[in-house]
């Protein structure tokens, strides 16, 4: 499996910019869990990895009628917009607004005979919505 390494574009220097109080640059379960299975696993690619990463940034991508596209891929830099689950092994990064529509999913580990791979389950618990809309290609209608 080969992964590329993400790197945040460089912040522009905007003088004293504070990050307000309430966030926490801590991610919990209660956040983001990830299951037995997908900690074992994840562990597996980064112990595999010769390159130097910092963690693994989940990410969110497009929407549309077929809802978010959810991913993984290595990074080799923190953020000052990253909160961060620990494990032994690795870390995972989730930028404060990946993380709106992350928040409260489970990343899961499956692997069946011919097919492994990672699932994120739940990912519009705390925002509503299925992921699909009613006029469009992905309920079996054409969008418009």
């Amino acid at each position: 499996m080969s992964l590329g390494t993400y790197t945040p574009p460089a912040q522009q220097d905007q003088g004293e910019v504070e990050i307000s109080d309430t966030f926490s640059p801590q991610l919990t379960s209660a956040d983001l869990d990830v299951t037995e299975s997908a900690q074992k696993k994840l562990a597996e690619i980064v112990n595999q990895s010769e390159d130097d990463i910092e963690g693994i940034r989940i990410y969110v991508g497009g929407g549309g009628c077929g809802g978010m596209s959810y991913g993984m891929t290595f990074t080799d830099q923190v953020s000052d917009y990253d909160t961060v689950l620990d494990f032994d092994d690795f870390k995972i990064l989730v930028d404060v607004v990946a993380l709106n529509y992350l928040r409260g999913a489970q990343i899961d580990y499956i692997s069946e005979v011919g097919r492994e791979r990672f699932v994120f389950n739940n990912v519009f618990a705390e925002t509503g919505g299925s992921g699909t809309c009613g006029a469009c290609g992905a309920a079996g209608g054409g969008c418009a």
